[in-house]
């Protein structure tokens, strides 16, 4: 691999000193950065960075010289919420969408979750692993650098398996740290809709043990939400995971005040997800903790339910994260430069805050923070380069059109 020089940088962005490894609320507005800079990477990490009044004269006798001709460089997004696992589309529901039915209206009409899973039980692993490829290269070619990958649409122990294999077989197949979590605890399937307490024994007694056997999974995730599980059924799911080492990382808040905020406090989740709903007593109970507040706005534009108060969350001091929520059925996009734009247009977030959401706090959410999502010496050099921009506003003002000309991935052009 040829140590990869890039210069002429605008302004490189997000050059954090290596030991923060999160940034909570007020923390947030502060994105360093060097203008007129250039990069070195070298085995595939960040060796050196500066303004190019400081070019070292003792660079590599070899290596690859790329010009950014004033365009600005960035850490990778680092998108810590997906579901690019996946059998099938369901643009069917979108039309639904369209003509007024609910997210509930249209899962008791067969759609939703349980439309996906059907799809997926009888589709093969090879056919899922190509699907998910084709989705991974795209979300890369968008600036994507660090990704974590749910299960969740197998609800059955070998469909389970089947899409947790997949995700690793993601993992050994890209140059980007990918994360697995475990996600049975999406819905009840139809068998067990009923007999909720025979769905949560099969996971625990039965899909917990396979998946920790195989090592399969880094996290462990339950829907907490009204008509999915119960705060007590999460609790119950996530002391089990926590036995076989899988912290949580779970789905709260999306349709109502569910509690799930809490209970995953509860458990010292690594995020909480989603928190399109919060009042007084979320805001606090995050505040007084270390658990991530991950944001989802695209999934908020695509279903019109409301977007999260990102603004009180980061005013008490907690950190939050953006990521994609790609997904079938509510986010079909793992555009990571939409979210940020979203991010700022929807949640009011300043620019700097959304693309530090997006980067530093998305690594965090991933607990992958020592490797990615900042410029330090010793980081993957998982970077994307843009277009000549006016200011660093500009990209997130720009929504909808990619100002990203060339991405590097472990030190080299991909």
């Amino acid at each position: 691999m040829s140590p990869l020089l890039i210069t002429d940088i605008g302004s490189l962005v997000g050059t954090h000193p290596k030991n923060i490894s999160v940034l909570k609320g007020r923390e947030m507005n502060t994105l360093p950065a060097i203008n007129n800079a250039w990069i070195l990477c070298e085995g595939g990490l960040i060796t050196g960075f500066g303004s190019m009044d400081n070019l070292p004269a003792d660079l590599p006798t070899s290596f690859t010289s790329v010009c950014a001709n004033g365009g600005y460089v960035f850490p990778s997004w680092c998108d810590s919420h997906t579901h690019i696992v996946f059998a099938a589309s369901r643009e069917e529901e979108f039309v639904m969408k369209i003509q007024g039915k609910s997210y509930e209206e249209i899962a008791v009409a067969g759609g939703g979750i349980l439309n996906s899973a059907n799809k997926l039980q009888s589709e093969s692993e090879d056919h899922l692993f190509e699907s998910a490829s084709i989705r991974l290269s795209d979300m890369i070619k968008l600036g994507t650098g660090a990704v974590e990958i749910k299960s969740g649409y197998g609800l059955t122990l070998d469909s389970e398996l089947k899409m947790l294999r997949v995700i690793r077989s993601l993992k050994e197949a890209f140059k980007i740290p990918v994360k697995a979590s475990f996600l049975a605890a999406h819905t009840f399937p139809e068998d067990y809709k009923n007999d909720h307490k025979g769905y949560i024994k099969l996971i625990i007694d039965q899909m917990l043990p396979k998946v920790a056997d195989e090592g399969l999974a880094d996290y462990m995730d339950v829907f907490c939400e009204k008509g999915f599980f119960s705060v007590e059924e999460t609790d119950k799911l996530l002391e089990a995971g926590a036995k076989y080492g899988l912290p949580p990382k779970i789905h709260a808040n999306q349709l109502s005040v569910s509690g799930g905020v809490q209970v995953g406090v509860k458990h010292n989740a690594i995020s909480v997800d989603h928190l399109e709903a919060t009042d007084e007593d979320v805001v606090s109970c995050l505040s007084k903790s270390n658990t991530i507040a991950t944001l989802l706005p695209s999934c908020s534009l695509y279903l019109g339910i409301p977007f999260a108060n990102a603004r009180s969350l980061i005013n008490a001091d907690i950190p939050v994260a953006l990521a994609s929520d790609f997904n079938p059925g509510s986010t079909p996009s793992g555009n990571m430069n939409l979210v940020v734009s979203l991010g700022c247009i929807k949640l009011k977030l300043l620019p700097e805050e959304a693309i530090n959401a997006a980067t530093l706090n998305g690594a965090a959410a991933m607990q992958l923070s020592d490797i990615t999502g900042s410029i330090a010496i010793g980081k993957k050099a998982n970077l994307f380069i843009t277009r000549p921009m006016s200011s660093l506003a500009y990209l997130p003002y720009s929504f909808g059109q990619s100002q990203i000309e060339k991405v590097v991935l472990n030190g080299e052009l991909y």
